[in-house]
């Protein structure tokens, strides 16, 4: 007797839908997550109606105030730390030199004293800015 064996065939499909169920989590998550992830010192910026800056290829140098008149730099090596003016000005004088053509712009809080916008801008003159803008927030309706 001559025994017949069966072949079986292999089943090679792959079961895509828990992977697609991950995916999903995962945009959900980061859709959450994205708008809390704001770059910077917490401030409240003052509210007016103003043009927005022309953007440039390049990210900005984001210079926060606080209210209580802390400066900030925003930058990878000097994020959270608060500097004052003679520190501020070095750091920003190395950026600078280093990219001439860089816009600044300057974070305020709306309720920090006139007098130390004033002296930033006064530091970010002599470190050679020669485009700085001030960002605010259009006025809640």
């Amino acid at each position: 007797m001559i025994s017949r064996r069966r072949r079986r065939s292999l089943l090679s499909d792959i079961n895509v839908v828990p992977y697609i169920d991950v995916m999903l989590v995962l945009l959900v998550v980061f859709m959450i997550a994205a708008p809390l992830m704001v770059q910077g010192v917490l401030v409240n910026l003052p509210e007016t109606l103003s043009e927005p800056l022309p953007r440039e290829k390049n990210d900005p140098l984001i210079i926060s105030i606080k209210s209580d008149g802390v400066f900030f730099l925003e930058t990878q090596a000097t994020r959270n730390t608060p500097l004052n003016l003679e520190d501020l000005s070095v750091q920003v004088d190395k950026i600078l030199k280093a990219n001439p053509y860089l816009q600044v712009v300057v974070r305020g809080d709306g309720n920090v004293k006139y007098q130390k916008v004033m002296e930033l801008m006064s530091v970010l003159q002599a470190s050679g800015a020669e485009d700085v803008g001030l960002i605010t927030q259009p006025p809640s309706s």
